[in-house]
């Protein structure tokens, strides 16, 4: 019997890494550096070669670029409307600074809300008939939904869609899941971190351009635009990305799924679901209310508010997106357990001096150093999690991590509009602050519970 990086013991199938989900077969024994003389081998996360007898190998470096084009394009897309959703909720008719927060927060909140009750499902959907069908649906999906956004002449409108939106998308689980069992396990972290720079580009992107755009063209162009480059990023998936998939047969997925079930209530990877969830609620609580924060600090004295606040926000994805990189390609030296820790205690402690910010530029000075901290959490928690479960049961997994992660993003809009239409703008800074560096702690203490192990895990009990 094999065991896991997280000491949780794997039958001889796991051990050898025989990846049936990615219709794959086991490569003969071989040593790192034999294995490392096959660039063309497309050797996944676990050992495997995704080939099949008779057919070319998939060239898994193919697939992980052109996956990051796809997901730059639609990271950029769901971005572009951050900047100025408060303000063309005002063209929709809510007059007040309070309704027009209150308002974003239901917009972000309820279609976050569709995709924690959706991804799960979408997660085991994508275990059996395979992980690029789902990118492509949620891929196509958006491109529909955003392009009505244009059309919307009520608030109720963009709710309505965004719940929509929520149920049928997310395009950073089935990328993710698709990268996680198509990549040497080597180069794992530098896989996963690539995604996740293509996610904090585009989160930095998107409202950059997003801003430009509305005080350019309009509100109602901007949709546009962000809907053609959706589509377009469905095209580069189905045109470029490969995925040779055999499905698992129902013993098999019985088993799996009862191992994979177990594994998700441990300490360590209830720990884990918990820091994906505190990060999203963290970045969600205040993206409602930045352009109204942004314009209150600047004291109206702009004609650009939706400028101004695309550039607070993008900044975030701009440090994010570089250090992700970084911190990939670290924790596939050092080890990605003291990373996650480590970032997850300078993202709580940058947090809190943002509710002292007088003027925009302190905000913006204080998001980059944010960003650069959140950039190393994402790649590092997945990479933990992908060293933790089956090939076979990732996509269920990422989907039941992405659905605590949308739990985040629900519960984050509701807690920032009500703590700024409440209390204040400032006091989502403190809360949102507190919660990162609780997480911090909570992780801590299950890595006492478990005991560490080599360099990327914690031991079972």
């Amino acid at each position: 019997m094999a065991r896991s990086p997280w000491g949780s013991s794997i039958t001889g199938k796991h051990a050898a890494g025989a990846d049936h989900s990615a219709g794959s077969v086991p490569l003969p024994e071989a040593s790192a550096a034999e294995i490392a003389l096959r660039p063309d081998s497309g050797q996944d996360a676990v050992g495997t070669t995704i080939r099949q007898p008779g057919k070319p190998p998939i060239d898994w470096r193919r697939n992980l670029y052109a996956l990051f084009l796809a997901q730059l394009l639609a990271i950029v897309a769901f971005s572009l409307r951050a900047p100025f959703l408060p303000f063309f909720l005002g063209d929709l008719g809510l007059e007040t600074t309070e309704e027009q927060a209150v308002w974003s927060g239901l917009i972000n909140a309820f279609g976050a809300g569709t995709m924690a009750i959706t991804a799960p499902i979408w997660g085991i959907v994508a275990d059996r008939y395979g992980r690029k069908p789902m990118l492509m649906r949620a891929q196509f999906a958006a491109f529909v939904t955003i392009g009505l956004m244009g059309l919307a002449t009520e608030p109720w409108h963009l709710l309505g869609l965004r719940m929509i939106e929520g149920m049928f998308t997310g395009t950073v689980t089935a990328a993710t899941a698709l990268v996680a069992v198509s990549m040497p396990k080597e180069r794992l972290g530098f896989g996963l971190g690539l995604i996740t720079t293509a996610v904090f580009s585009g989160s930095a992107l998107g409202p950059l351009v997003g801003g430009l755009l509305a005080d350019g063209v309009g509100y109602r162009a901007t949709f546009g635009v962000a809907s053609a480059m959706m589509l377009s990023g469905g095209l580069v998936t189905l045109v470029l990305v490969r995925e040779r998939f055999v499905p698992q047969s129902k013993e098999s997925r019985a088993r799996d799924g009862g191992a994979g079930w177990k594994l998700l209530l441990t300490p360590v990877l209830l720990g884990l679901t918990l820091a994906m969830l505190s990060v999203r609620f963290a970045s969600a609580a205040i993206q409602p209310i930045m352009p109204l924060f942004v314009e209150q600090l600047a004291g109206r004295l702009t004609d650009s508010s939706s400028s101004l606040a695309g550039v607070t926000l993008g900044v975030l994805g701009v440090t994010s997106a570089i250090s992700s990189v970084y911190f990939g390609r670290l924790g596939d030296r050092k080890g990605h357990r003291m990373i996650l820790l480590g970032c997850l205690l300078g993202s709580g402690l940058v947090y809190l001096p943002m509710a002292l910010t007088q003027h925009p530029w302190q905000l913006i000075a204080l998001q980059a150093l944010f960003g650069f901290f959140a950039g190393g959490t994402i790649p590092a928690a997945n990479a933990l999690i992908a060293n933790a479960t089956s090939p076979e049961r990732r996509g269920a997994i990422f989907g039941l991590m992405a659905s605590a992660a949308a739990l985040g993003g629900f519960i984050g809009p509701l807690t920032g509009a009500g703590l700024a239409a409440g209390v204040g703008f400032r006091a989502t800074f403190v809360v949102c602050g507190l919660i990162l560096l609780a997480t911090a702690f909570v992780l801590l203490w299950t890595e006492r519970k478990q005991g560490r192990v080599r360099e990327d895990g914690w031991r079972g009990p």
